[in-house]
């Protein structure tokens, strides 16, 4: 079984706490970081994925410069280099399904940010599309939500709530299961 490291959406721009709230595991980047490392080390592939918001407004948008990658990731050599403007990396450019399924590449441990958006929905369609996902919820983090649903009035999370809401329904929906970093890099 081959297997790859995607690393997702670690930029500058999750930093500022001012645009996205309150947030989680202040360990993400160091975790990505050792994953990283560890998977460059055994010579396994590290795809890096980046969010272009299409909004000019956004601090993702390419002309901001929170689109940038951490350190930890920018120092990187990735095997693929993928960029998106939608949740899922296996809608970015260049097309990560047909590259993973070009290297032989069956088994995706996947990491980064937002936990319950661009990891979860990568993750649901990795294990729909018949990938072996692992999902490294201690290299990942997330913000405080709240928004007015129909039917259900003002909901509100917490960025803990979130993550471990993912967690469940990703490994009890079988779409992945979910490892801590000490578990992969040990």
């Amino acid at each position: 079984m081959t297997r790859a490291l995607i690393v997702i959406d670690m930029q500058r721009a999750f930093d500022d706490l001012d645009f996205w709230g309150p947030t989680t595991n202040p360990a993400c980047e160091a975790n990505v970081a050792a994953l990283v490392s560890t998977f460059s080390d055994a010579d396994e592939p590290v795809v890096v994925v980046r969010h272009d918001s299409a909004s000019p407004g956004s601090p993702l948008h390419p002309s901001n410069a929170g689109n940038d990658l951490v350190d930890a990731v920018a120092a990187v050599e990735p095997a693929l280099f993928v960029t998106k403007s939608v949740n899922s990396a296996f809608y970015g450019d260049p097309d990560l399904h047909a590259w993973l399924q070009g290297e032989g590449v069956d088994e995706l441990v996947i990491c980064g940010i937002q936990t319950n958006m661009c990891v979860e929905t990568t993750a649901r369609m990795a294990g729909n599309l018949g990938y072996d996902v692992t999902v490294v919820l201690d290299a990942t983090r997330t913000f405080d939500l709240t928004a007015d649903v129909a039917g259900l009035g003002t909901v509100t999370r917490t960025a803990d709530e979130l993550m471990a809401a993912t967690a469940l329904v990703l490994q009890a929906g079988g779409f992945a299961r979910i490892r801590e970093t000490a578990a992969l890099v040990g």
